[in-house]
């Protein structure tokens, strides 16, 4: 005997349709889910406002945010990148960076204030 005998092929076919029919009862109306308005917070009331699409405080940040990464990326970034290769790679005495000062020797004149150095004094020998 081969296939399904007539009551497992009821049982199958009866089986298959409550399937059906628990699926569909599984798909959700456009209504639904009906849920109770939910209370904001005063905080989270502000955030809700001012995220609105076209709201006038969202596009002020925007238009502030825009400014803010122009004159980021446009001005300062490229005015710090030619200031540090002219103050490092260019410029013969760079602005701020100090030399070596000249050497200094007993007999010297201070150009500032004309004194001559005086000779250095010999170190006392026979004690510590």
């Amino acid at each position: 005997m081969l296939g399904y005998t007539p009551n497992e092929r009821l049982w199958l076919q009866q089986l298959h349709a409550l399937r059906r029919c628990w699926l569909k009862d599984q798909e959700l109306s456009p209504l639904e889910p009906v849920l109770p308005p939910e209370k904001l917070r005063p905080v989270a009331r502000f955030w809700e406002c001012f995220l609105q699409p076209g709201s006038f405080w969202r596009l002020q940040t925007f238009k502030l945010y825009k400014g803010g990464v122009f004159t980021l990326t446009r001005i300062l970034i490229p005015a710090w990148v030619i200031h540090y290769y002219l103050k490092y790679h260019i410029m013969k005495m760079p602005y701020g960076v100090i030399g070596v000062k000249p050497r200094v020797f007993p007999g010297d004149r201070i150009l500032e204030t004309g004194e001559i150095i005086p000779p250095m004094e010999e170190e006392p020998t026979g004690y510590h």
